[in-house]
Parts: C-alpha cells; sequence; structure tokens
C-alpha cells in the first residue's frame, strides 16, 4: 500500500487522539497503533491495485463553520478554538434513524466497553435515531478478524472500520466490489449538498476512499504534517539557551551542546533527518524516471546525517542501544532533550506531565532544511482509517446509514460533536470551577473511541485545558503548513502486489545499523541492489504504468 505515517519510521501508522479534552479516550490507547499487516498476507501472488479519484466521484467541498475558530486554518493547518463555546450548535436539527439495529465492526486499543446498558451509546444513538451495536475487536489482532469476516460476505456487519495499515491482500481487486456499497451514486459531487457534516470533510480525504475509479469509503481525515521534532523548551529555558536551528549541522552542534552529566542532547533522529532531507514517502520522479526513496539522493543524506549525530556522542545510550521504545519516556523525564514524535504527541505529554512538572513545556522546532534552504514537507495520508457500508440493494437503507455518518461527522462547536467526544454532563462529566469538562468514574469505563472509527470530522485544535496550547499549536502548524507538499501518488489508494510486500523490510535494520556506525554506505549500495533484483524493478513498473494511465 502507499501509507505515509503519522510518525516514525515509514511503515509505522498511529492516529492521534482526537478528541476534546481527550475524554473519549480517558481510558484508551489510540496512539501507538501497531504497523503493516502481516497475519492477513498470503504467500501466492496477487495483483495490485490503484485508484486515481476522479472530480466527478468524490463529493464537493463545501465548508461549514458553526463557531469560528481563534486561529483559522492555513492551507490546510487545523484551525484552533481556545475556549468552549458558551452554546452549542445542533447540526443536524431531527435525527434521521428510523430505529433500526444496525452492526458495525471497530478496532480498539484500549479496554472494551460494555455494549449493553451504556449511557454513552444510548446518548449518541438518540441523535442518530437508529441504535449502532458494536461488534468490537482488540485492534491489535483486528487483521485477524476483518480476515475471517470478509471472507464470508454473508456475516459482514452493515458498517465495517478498516485501517488502511489492515486492507486485507486482493481489497481492491475482488472484495471492495463484492462486499460493499458503492456510494458515488449518493454522495458524489453535488450529491453531498444534503450532507453539510460530510461535505465539509476536505476533498483529499475522500480521494483517498476511491477504490477502482469509485467512492466506496467514509474517511477518518488526518494532519496535513504528521511529524515534529521537539526540544524540551522549559528545560533550555533553565539553562539559558534559546534555540536558533536553521539547518541540519546548527541541530548537531545543539544535541552536542545539552549532552552533560546524566542528560543527552537527543534521541535516535531517524525521523528528523527523513523531514530535514526531504526524504520523500515511497517515490519521486527524476525527469521521467520514477525513483524509489532508498535510491534517493535524500535517502543517502539523511542517513549519513543521523551517522554523524549518532558519531557525535549526543545521542541517548538507551537509543544508541536500539532501546527506542522508551525515547518519550526519556524526553519528558529530561533525560534526553530533543526528539522526534507525531504533533498529536505534543497534547499527550502536557496531558502526562503537567500535574507533577507544571512548569513542563516541549515545544517543536520551526521547520528546516537540512542545508539551510527552503524546506519540504510532505504531506501525510489525508486519511488512514476509513469505514464501508455493507453491499445492499435498499437504497432507502443506504440513504439511513449516509445521514447517520452525516451526524457523526459533525465539526467542533456542535451538540453532536459534544456528545461523542464527552459523553453527557453529569453522568459522564461534570463541570470544573473553570468551566472544564472533568471526567466521572463511569467516563473511564464507557467512553472508548467507537463512533470515530466509523467517520469524523476535520480535525481541530480544541485542548484548551493546557494553557498557551492552543495558540501555540495552532501558529507552529499554520506555519509548517506553508511547506506542505503532494508526494507524488498523495491521496491515491494503491495496493501493491503482496509477493512485493517485504522486500523493503530490511532498510529498517539497515537504517539503525549505519545510524549506529555499525555499517557503511557500502552496505546500502548492497542493500539497493538486492531490492531491485528482488522484486523491486517489478514494482517500479507497477508504479509506472500507474502514471502512465493517468498521463
Amino acid at each position: 500500500m502507499n501509507a505515509t505515517p503519522t510518525f516514525g519510521r515509514l511503515g509505522d501508522h498511529a492516529v492521534d487522539r482526537r478528541r476534546f479534552l481527550g475524554l473519549i479516550a480517558t481510558g484508551a490507547a489510540v496512539v501507538g497503533i501497531p504497523g503493516l499487516l502481516t497475519a492477513c498476507s498470503t504467500t501466492a501472488p496477487s495483483a495490485g491495485s490503484s485508484s486515481a479519484a476522479a472530480g466527478d466521484v468524490i463529493p464537493k467541498y463545501i465548508p461549514v463553520t458553526y463557531i469560528d475558530p481563534d486561529y483559522p486554518s492555513v492551507n490546510g493547518s487545523v484551525p484552533g478554538y481556545e475556549t468552549i463555546p458558551p452554546e452549542l450548535v445542533q447540526s443536524v436539527k431531527d435525527a434521521p434513524g428510523t430505529g433500526v439495529v444496525y452492526t458495525a465492526m471497530t478496532p480498539l486499543w484500549g479496554t472494551i466497553p460494555p455494549t449493553k446498558g451504556n449511557k454513552y451509546y444510548e446518548a449518541v444513538n438518540e441523535l442518530l435515531g437508529s441504535e449502532i451495536q458494536f461488534q468490537i475487536t482488540d485492534g491489535n489482532v483486528y487483521g485477524d478478524k476483518l480476515a475471517t469476516v470478509l471472507a464470508s460476505a454473508k456475516d459482514v456487519p452493515d458498517w465495517v472500520s478498516i485501517p488502511s495499515w489492515n486492507l486485507p491482500p486482493r481489497f481492491g481487486a475482488d472484495i471492495v466490489e463484492n462486499v460493499f456499497q458503492d456510494l458515488t451514486p449518493f454522495l458524489a459531487g453535488d450529491k453531498v449538498t444534503p450532507y453539510a457534516n460530510l461535505a465539509n470533510i476536505p476533498s483529499d480525504a475522500w480521494k483517498f476512499c476511491v477504490f477502482n475509479g469509485k467512492l466506496y469509503g467514509l474517511p477518518f481525515p488526518g494532519e496535513v504534517i504528521t511529524n515534529a521534532t521537539f526540544y524540551r523548551q522549559d528545560v533550555l529555558e533553565g539553562l539559558g539557551i534559546t534555540p536558533d536551528v536553521k539547518n541540519g549541522q546548527d541541530l548537531i552542534d545543539l544535541a552536542v551542546e545539552l549532552t552533560g552529566g546524566s542528560v543527552w542532547g537527543a534521541e535516535d533522529l531517524w525521523t528528523t533527518a527523513a523531514i530535514i532531507h526531504a526524504v520523500p514517502p515511497k517515490w519521486k520522479l527524476d525527469g521521467d524516471t520514477l525513483v524509489h526513496r532508498v535510491e534517493t539522493e535524500e535517502y543517502r543524506a539523511a542517513l549519513e546525517w543521523n551517522a554523524a549525530l549518532f558519531a557525535s556522542g549526543a545521542v541517548h545510550p538507551d537509543a544508541v542501544a536500539d532501546q527506542t521504545g522508551d525515547a518519550k519516556a526519556r524526553f519528558q523525564s529530561g533525560k534526553s532533550l530533543i526528539t522526534a514524535d507525531g504533533v498529536g504527541g505534543w497534547h499527550e505529554a502536557l496531558r502526562d506531565n503537567l500535574t507533577s512538572n507544571p512548569s513542563y513545556w516541549q515545544q517543536p522546532f520551526e521547520p528546516f532544511d537540512a542545508a539551510g534552504g527552503t524546506p519540504v514537507l510532505w504531506k501525510g495520508n489525508p486519511a488512514d482509517i476509513f469505514s464501508f457500508l455493507k453491499k445492499t440493494d435498499d437504497e432507502d437503507r443506504i440513504k439511513e446509514l449516509i445521514a447517520m455518518a452525516n451526524v457523526l461527522a459533525a465539526p467542533f462547536g456542535t451538540t453532536e460533536y459534544d456528545t461523542i467526544s464527552s459523553g453527557v454532563e453529569g453522568v459522564h462529566y461534570t463541570r470544573g470551577a473553570d468551566g472544564l469538562p472533568v471526567p466521572t468514574e463511569l467516563a473511564a469505563t464507557e467512553l472508548q473511541p467507537t463512533y470515530i472509527f466509523l467517520v469524523d470530522p476535520p480535525m481541530s485544535e480544541t485542548h484548551v485545558q493546557y494553557p498557551g496550547y492552543v495558540k501555540a499549536a495552532s501558529e507552529w502548524k499554520a506555519n509548517a503548513a506553508q511547506y506542505a507538499t503532494d508526494p507524488l501518488f498523495y491521496a491515491q489508494q494503491i495496493v501493491e502486489p503482496q509477493e512485493y510486500a517485504s522486500i523493503g523490510q530490511p532498510f529498517v535494520d539497515l537504517e539503525k545499523d549505519i545510524s549506529r556506525g555499525r555499517k557503511s554506505m557500502d552496505d546500502l549500495d548492497a542493500a539497493i541492489e538486492t531490492w531491485q533484483t528482488s522484486g523491486g524493478e517489478e514494482l517500479r513498473a507497477f508504479y509506472q504504468d500507474i502514471l502512465d494511465q493517468q498521463s
């Protein structure tokens, strides 16, 4: 698949905790979703598929604003809201459902909530007018469950969430048209107009829901810029240091300056290396020639830079020993002072540290290019999760489900968003002296991410409980968005032939080894040659064919 991660190495995936004040994630780990699907793989060769969305297939983009943001979106950046609206807007006046019970299959990276007697579900279902009965599976084994369900079309629930990394082989070739409903006749172009909240979802997110030239999916929109390099601003201020990083060498020099005693300047910054050297997520065009990311000069330069960082002695010893899973804890405890993370990790760090350390603050560096030129920030996938409706000849049933999706897609400032995010006042939360919601014990049991995996509104910065965060995050994202660049094949749903699924895996280990000085750039040359002869050239031809069809 053609996937750009939310953070970390290519091939890793994550979904930011999205919701206002985080109440919906009280007991759920929505971040750190595991990597590419392996459980549903097959050893038999399978045809890949691709689909570029034609303009007449995707819904017309009609922005709607119920509450004016304090920080408007700039070039697709996330709008920010510094206060809770005193009054909410009911975006869908009448519940669209007819009292029907629908089944929905969703993943969950957390404790599965009770589905019977759940007051949270009751409240949202009341807004919908029909009941959604969830069939929830542990996200870590969701691919296995999904494969089993899709193998028997008669057992497919009415509504199925599928993360992009769980797309099974031959999904576009065999499954989607036989199992799921073509939504093109219901939502394409102006047909989305009756559904104001769905029309408010940007076109790029819809493009990623197109398979075989038809609209099948409902999106869970993501960030335009997904990664950042953070530093402990509170610690640096205590040291009297104001970082002025304008190129890659500046960052290494700062990391060296910060290293001393029991503190190290940085964690493994391979993600940063890829960002500042503009390493393409998958492919780039060199004239008329397709070049894979591992063949690019940008990739080579990023490896050399990260190796220089490790050689400087500024990387924490545990990171040198490949214990990268604890990087966030080391950074937040002040044992290391520079790290790369998904942008959603910013507010999560504040949530986890401000109580014990009220002065805690991490700040992303402003975007910079390794050589000091103009940064290039590749856009992340416009959606990494989408959902599908079971195929049926009953058009009224599809229209009802779409109308229900329109309720679930209601953005910040609406009654629907507030209920889906925080549940019921007096049941799932109370108001503190500052007017902010305070979760009850029941919230930890009942409020788990479920509806958001069916469809979600565009993201917004609403974490007002962390003083200064909305302003800082909104301004940083607006500035970064000016450098946002579409990678080749952006917003196209591409499923690679299964026989090529693992040929890039050796580079994950090689990146670690070269960075740590265990292998050299000569080993990279050998690995590229192996990749080319092990299916890389065939994969290049596969993508070239996609380009030729679009020209």
